[in-house]
């Protein structure tokens, strides 16, 4: 990760469809490294159910859109050759870049198999709700488009725990697939307890206490690695597959490709004992997305003047943990629409990108959605001239030592005291109710300095005093962002 490094989510859920989206990566690096990103997440590269599929829907992880398979030979973002030179071209600008690796299940099998299962309880997944029979269900996967190009392996109904439909009888329900060698989902303690155990999500999944899976699935991470050239992963779902086998993956990545080679696991929970246990059962050996902090600017946005913005960091990862904390204000998943909506309200969006880029912990993640605005349904336009002004702010002038003014329920402040190569310093004050005004200093060795509001939402000029203090306005319901007024 760059020093004060910022990573840019680089989709939303309705990105368009139109096998462009590597070409316009790839022409959008030099603007990407001009405005301050250091590292993009790319969505899933990987053959899915259809041209359509956003990534989740994994079909092979082989087909980086090289072959014709489901329909098409690219994916809905395009060919592999495009991505590899969107990759490249990220590259020559110094921006690392994460694949979004899917890791849980894989869909759109090619063949039906008769086997018998079990119907699980949809609350509670340990709990048996009819004895075993046979069903007939999409489980093998054979890839005829690829003709065992870079590897031959295929999979059936040995190396998955569970699906969700019977063909024979058309019937929808989580199925645990019966097996000689080992029937049941994957132990308690290695998934998350909600409904009980929950390794099954969807599709057919991955058994990872199966030993043909766990060495075929390394030899492909490796392999992925090698013929992309990615920066790191971006692990998702990882609260429903087998914990050790995560920490097998990111162990033998690393002794591969170094200590540098960064993971960032998705683990979806707003309670924070879950995070934090998860990093300790996972020896603090990479980041986790702070959704407790997500969840957090999600109700202030919701709450208006009722919310208690000296609250905003309680049980946070970024508070607790702030070394493994991967900041972010929404995505695809929170946007409005989708499975996991809790969308941060346009309003304060200033407020939350202040939060996120210009205090000291975090790696910060910037939503594409948020950039350069959503599609879909519930379109919303981007703001990407204020998250401009922020990330200007965040490469030249948020640094060194930070301190907090969180002494009233609607209006905080923090300064930013600068460092011996960034030594302006800068000054943050924010409301989500009242006009308001904090009385911070930015450090005696700004006395006489004059600062102004970046964001233009106040014109007055604040001169400091003889001990570097100032008294910083900002307006109702807004943030003001104070910098060192330049010749």
């Amino acid at each position: 990760m760059y020093k004060n490094g910022v990573m840019m989510q680089y989709f939303e859920w309705h990105t368009e469809a139109d096998g462009q989206h590597w070409n316009r990566l790839k022409d959008d690096a030099k603007h990407l490294s001009e405005i301050g990103v250091s590292s993009v997440w790319i969505p899933p590269v990987f053959k899915g159910t259809s041209v359509d599929d956003v990534g989740y829907g994994i079909y092979d992880l082989y087909d980086l859109g090289e072959f014709d398979q489901k329909g098409t030979v690219r994916t809905k973002y395009g060919t592999k050759d495009e991505l590899i030179a969107a990759i490249e071209e990220l590259h020559r600008y110094d921006i690392q870049v994460y694949a979004d690796v899917v890791l849980n299940h894989k869909a759109a099998a090619d063949e039906t198999e008769r086997f018998k299962a079990i119907e699980v309880d949809p609350n509670d997944r340990n709990k048996a709700i009819s004895d075993p029979y046979e069903i007939e269900a999409w489980t093998k996967f054979t890839f005829p488009g690829r003709k065992g190009k870079y590897s031959d392996f295929t999979w059936n109904y040995h190396h998955f725990s569970g699906t969700d439909y019977d063909q024979k009888t058309d019937k929808k329900a989580i199925f645990m697939i019966v097996k000689e060698e080992d029937t049941g989902w994957a132990e308690d303690w290695a998934v998350n307890n909600e409904f009980g155990n929950y390794d099954y999500l969807m599709f057919a999944d991955i058994d990872y206490d199966h030993e043909e899976v766990k060495e075929e699935v390394i030899k492909w991470a490796k392999w992925f690695v090698k013929e992309t050239g990615v920066d790191g992963f971006r692990l998702d779902a990882v609260k429903h597959i087998h914990e050790g086998f995560i920490h097998q993956l990111v162990t033998e990545l690393r002794e591969a490709f170094g200590d540098d080679f960064f993971v960032v696991a998705e683990y979806w929970n707003n309670e924070f004992d879950y995070l934090e246990g998860y990093l300790e059962d996972q020896q603090y050996d990479f980041d986790l997305f702070d959704v407790m902090f997500h969840y957090r600017l999600s109700d202030a946005s919701k709450s208006d003047h009722s919310f208690d913005m000296r609250s905003l960091f309680d049980d946070t990862l970024v508070s607790a943990n702030p070394m493994h904390s991967v900041t972010f204000v929404d995505n695809h998943d929170s946007q409005p629409g989708q499975s996991l909506e809790s969308y941060v309200e346009p309003w304060f969006k200033p407020l939350t990108y202040s939060l996120i880029l210009l205090r000291e912990y975090g790696y910060p993640t910037i939503f594409y959605g948020d950039y350069y605005g959503l599609k879909g349904e519930h379109p919303v336009e981007g703001q990407a001239e204020m998250i401009d002004k922020l990330l200007d702010v965040r490469v030249n002038a948020a640094y060194g030592e930070e301190q907090d003014y969180f002494d009233h329920g609607n209006c905080i402040g923090w300064v930013r005291l600068g460092n011996e190569d960034y030594p302006d310093g800068c000054a943050v004050v924010m409301s989500n109710g009242d006009e308001g005004f904090k009385e911070m200093s930015i450090g005696a060795d700004k006395a006489g300095k004059v600062y102004v509001d970046c964001l233009g939402n106040r014109e007055e000029k604040i001169t400091l005093d003889e001990n570097g203090m100032g008294q910083f306005p900002v307006n109702e319901r807004s943030v003001s962002v104070w910098v060192q007024e330049k010749d």
